[in-house]
């Protein structure tokens, strides 16, 4: 499973307005539902569990990201969001650094396999410094669609986002 699968146009937030963790779920929520992975009246109740995820323990999993996913049996497609905050989110991360990426994955709940190789295949991507650093600096739903598109089309994420940075490192402040 590819990210540029997973991410739908229009579920990429490249500047979340929120500086608080429910808050920034919750706009990156309406990301994801504004591409019809499930219907906008389930919001509240999509909401409400993935902050009792939350609460069971974070996914604030350290290196500035976090991945907060739900399975819910409207859900009509494993659909991901993705949003960026220049000044990082309190997560309660593990690392108790702050976060600056966070993934959010809607899954079916009749499909729990996809579901693991959705969480496998953002996890890959993410483990990768080139990836996670690209994705921070990105200034555009348009830049993070480029970061997604140069890393799927490669089958090694390290060579293809060192090559991808060398690609648009005109466009992109250095870090």
């Amino acid at each position: 499973m590819k990210l540029t699968q997973l991410v739908p146009e229009g579920a990429v937030v490249a500047r979340l307005a929120s500086n608080r963790r429910d808050l920034v779920i919750a706009e990156l929520l309406d990301g994801v539902l504004s591409t019809g992975a499930a219907d906008v009246s389930l919001k509240p109740e999509l909401l409400t569990r993935v902050l009792e995820r939350e609460s069971r323990g974070s996914t604030g999993f350290g290196k500035g990201i976090a991945v907060p996913h739900v399975k819910h049996k409207q859900v009509k497609r494993m659909t991901a969001g993705i949003g960026l905050h220049p000044d990082g989110i309190d997560f309660n991360s593990l690392d108790k650094q702050p976060v600056y990426t966070v993934f959010l994955l809607l899954s079916p709940e009749d499909r729990p396999e996809e579901h693991l190789q959705a969480m496998e295949a953002i996890f890959k991507n993410l483990s990768n410094e080139a990836f996670r650093r690209l994705l921070r600096q990105a200034g555009s739903a348009d830049e993070v669609a480029a970061v997604l598109e140069q890393v799927c089309e490669g089958d090694d994420a390290t060579k293809a986002a060192e090559a991808l940075m060398k690609l648009v490192s005109g466009g992109f402040e250095e870090e």
